[in-house]
């Protein structure tokens, strides 16, 4: 009797470690995650599993994001049909983003590809797999979460006591032994600047009169070992640059101003004359700026790179404005993004609000001037915007944790773009109607449905969507799309089962556009 040769599995194994500590080593982390996966591998050999030659390694990248390159070309060989199982070390290796899963979940599916995670013992074949990494996932998220909290309050106190944790070195200082010691050649150029800024009175003119003269920005190096050089001073570092309190021995952190442990190069006089002079001009630029400007124009960009500007509408005598892809008023459509046009006051506000509400901003968190100094590239992705802060403030010393420096100055923002009622939710609803009694009795009973569902897959290991279909005489996709309605935020559900959900949330919206994070969840329905 011959025996049954197991089909070849091709198995590629993805490594990754947040941050580059000792990845100079002989043998280091990713080696060991390498090793483990390999090992695992040889164990299946039975059941036909074979490793690829190519090494998908990424050291040094946070797992919040997919822009990784080993990733990449991971997703690519995907794509290409080249694999067929997937093994990591641990399922957050992968990514330590629910809604980032998913859409790998989504893209697996598509091209029957499986995932194995070595350490926790489960795939993606399943029914039960599948579950078990969303719980997985929510704790990844939860911890990563948990860390930025704890690192940002070992900031705040640090700040409080008046040092230095790090971040970009503000000209006219150099680090020594993690202490910020002045730099004699560089501190006379600060020194200048800001007696030029009084006599010009003009932060446009100090550019200008700067770049005649010669005088270049230091060469910057980025977390990632990137060295970034500016043919000439910009005038929104230059405006940070004017408004620094540490050039006076002080530490500004959330609207609190405490005494610093590095010496200052300006006088207070000096400092305090500048002060006055900018505000003056903000005074000025208020009265003659219109109070509906694009404060975001010059740093919104589609998720194809395209800039966004600002256009406007007039209906029946209300001026209505936007941000429009570059490519979509350049009669380049297939070119455009996947938000191509967005309300320009409900983005405007979305970020304002994030920026005071998640990093505890001060009541200038929309002030135009310090949105552009703050804040390098904003991206606009299909359920998020992503902000690239230009002054990253969280560079602790991190080197003893699996979150990496880099990722704490980018923030994801939850974003469902406003579309009609029936196809999607529009975020962020003020004075608007609530749903129907009709509406209510259906979500409430594809709610109580959805629930009775993920009982029963918890306390029966036997249990799958797939038997629940057949019961239910449902097709087995319907009923993987309504299981999500089973992780609703109980405040969302007690607004639906009160009737005071927006009118634009029904079942089909709440399925195709649901965040995972229950806090992301009522925001998105105006109710955080």
């Amino acid at each position: 009797m011959k025996t049954a040769v197991a089909k070849p599995q091709r198995c590629a194994v993805y490594t990754r470690k947040s941050t580059e500590h000792n990845l100079d080593l002989a043998f280091n982390s990713l080696d060991a995650q390498r090793e483990a996966c390999e090992a695992y591998i040889k164990s299946q050999a039975h059941e036909g599993w074979r490793p690829v030659a190519d090494r998908f390694d990424d050291g040094g990248l946070s797992g919040a994001s997919l822009e990784r390159p080993a990733l990449q070309g991971l997703l690519e060989q995907v794509r290409s049909r080249k694999i067929d199982i997937i093994v990591v070390y641990k399922v957050d290796r992968l990514t330590r983003s629910l809604a980032d899963f998913a859409k790998l979940v989504e893209l697996f599916d598509e091209f029957n590809v499986s995932f194995v995670s070595v350490t926790q013992s489960f795939n993606t074949t399943s029914s039960m797999g599948r579950l078990t990494l969303n719980v997985l996932l929510s704790f990844a998220q939860f911890e990563r979460e948990v860390i930025g909290e704890r690192v940002r309050d070992k900031i705040a106190a640090s700040k409080r006591k008046g040092i230095w944790v790090g971040g970009p070195i503000p000209l006219g200082y150099r680090s020594v032994d993690k202490k910020l010691e002045v730099a004699p050649d560089e501190a006379g150029l600060v020194r200048k600047i800001f007696a030029d800024y009084l006599r010009l009175g003009s932060i446009g003119e100090l550019a200008a009169a700067l770049d005649r003269e010669g005088v270049r920005p230091r060469p910057r190096k980025l977390a990632s070992g990137k060295i970034i050089t500016a043919d000439r001073f910009m005038v929104g570092p230059l405006a940070h640059m004017l408004k620094n309190r540490f050039y006076v021995g002080e530490i500004a952190y959330r609207g609190e101003i405490h005494k610093g442990e590095h010496e200052p190069i300006l006088d207070r006089d000096l400092f305090d004359a500048v002060q006055a002079r900018l505000g003056e001009g903000a005074v000025k630029r208020k009265l003659t700026r219109s109070r509906t400007s694009s404060m975001l124009v010059g740093l919104l960009f589609d998720d194809r790179g395209n800039p966004m500007s600002p256009s406007h509408a007039n209906k029946k005598g209300v001026r209505y404005r936007y941000y429009v892809s570059h490519a979509l008023l350049q009669n380049r459509k297939s070119e455009a993004g996947t938000v191509s046009r967005v309300s320009a006051p409900d983005i405007e506000q979305l970020v304002c609000d994030a920026l005071r509400g998640r990093l505890n901003a001060n009541d200038d968190a929309c002030d135009r001037d310090l949105i552009r100094a703050r804040i390098e590239r904003i991206v606009l992705l299909s359920d998020r915007i992503a902000v690239t802060f230009r002054e990253p403030e969280l560079q602790a010393d991190l080197s003893d944790s699996e979150i990496a420096p880099n990722e704490l100055p980018e923030l994801m923002i939850p974003f469902v773009p406003k579309r009609a009622p029936r196809k999607g939710i529009a975020h962020a609803p003020t004075d608007q109607e609530t749903i129907d009694s009709e509406t209510r009795e259906t979500l409430l009973k594809a709610i109580a449905r959805s629930r009775g569902w993920m009982e029963t897959i918890l306390s029966d290991q036997t249990a799958s969507f797939d038997n629940i279909a057949a019961d239910e005489g449902l097709a087995e996709r319907h009923v993987r799309r309504l299981a999500v309605l089973a992780f609703l935020s109980p405040k969302v559900i007690q607004a639906i089962a009160d009737g005071a959900a927006p009118s634009g949330v029904t079942v089909s919206s709440l399925t195709q556009a649901l965040p995972h994070a229950w806090a992301d969840q009522e925001r998105l329905l105006g109710l955080g």
